[in-house]
């Protein structure tokens, strides 16, 4: 009880801000949706992936768009981290008996659990892009998408809370998030870039959350059982992002 209600407590501040501010999720879906619908549609006929003459740039677009909006929601979401930092609530929340653990795991839970909310409101544009969710695939898809915001959230986690500015902080997620997203495989294909740059994109941990994504939304659930790399390696991101956060509110426990 020592861990899940504290855990549950900050779960659900997240949720109850989140839809208190419709701004929020007006900002997260519409941004997406029309870097999508202008970027995709401007790029038609001039996109082609390698190997495969029949995918058009909306279709292949549409799983990294999807990420995107669960990158744009762990911005979000954790920027109440700094917020909270200013009104005292920090202070009082790490004064109290509730251990490290539950007051990462819960902010963390509340953001990716937000970003799978959004995330899953996008669905309902799938046929446009070409594809059809099913019982079968969809259970897979929240696997994937909640990986994903975990992970994202987490990442955006450990930067807010070491930053004092909400300024400083958009700089920084613009800075480092957007390349991120850039290169995974959202917007161009591994195999179509050059050998350096496929190096660095192999060696970013979001390729492989996409490549598992972009796999169950072409064929459901065998896409799923055919990405169990990808899926270890998205696993381990958010262990280890966890375990990051952890680290880094145990070494910075007073609050400004």
């Amino acid at each position: 009880m020592n861990f899940l209600l504290p855990t549950f407590t900050l779960w659900q501040r997240e949720m109850v801000r989140f839809f208190r501010q419709k701004n929020r999720i007006i900002g997260a879906l519409a941004t997406p949706l029309v870097f999508w619908v202008l970027i995709g549609s401007g790029m038609g006929k001039s996109f082609r992936p390698p190997g495969d003459e029949t995918t058009s740039a909306l279709s292949y677009m549409y799983p990294g768009i999807m990420v995107m909006i669960i990158l744009f929601t762990a911005i979000f979401a954790t920027i109440s981290v700094i917020e909270d930092r200013r009104e005292g609530f920090l202070q009082s929340v790490l004064s109290s008996p509730a251990p490290r653990e539950s007051i990462v795991f819960g902010k963390i839970l509340g953001g990716s659990s937000i970003a799978l909310v959004q995330a899953l409101v996008f669905l309902v544009f799938a046929p446009l892009a070409g594809f059809t969710i099913t019982l079968t695939s969809f259970i897979p898809l929240l696997v994937v998408l909640f990986l994903l915001g975990f992970g994202l959230t987490g990442l955006g986690f450990v930067m807010a809370w070491q930053m004092d500015s909400t300024q400083g902080f958009h700089a920084i997620m613009n800075l480092f998030l957007m390349p991120m997203w850039l290169l995974s495989g959202s917007f161009f294909p591994v195999s179509g870039a050059p050998a350096w740059l496929q190096f660095v994109m192999m060696a970013n941990p979001l390729t492989y959350g996409l490549r598992a994504l972009r796999r169950v939304l072409e064929s459901g659930s065998v896409g799923f059982f055919n990405s169990t790399m990808d899926l270890g390696f998205t696993f381990l991101f958010s262990v280890l992002i966890f375990i990051l956060g952890l680290w880094v509110v145990r070494k910075r426990t007073v609050i400004s």
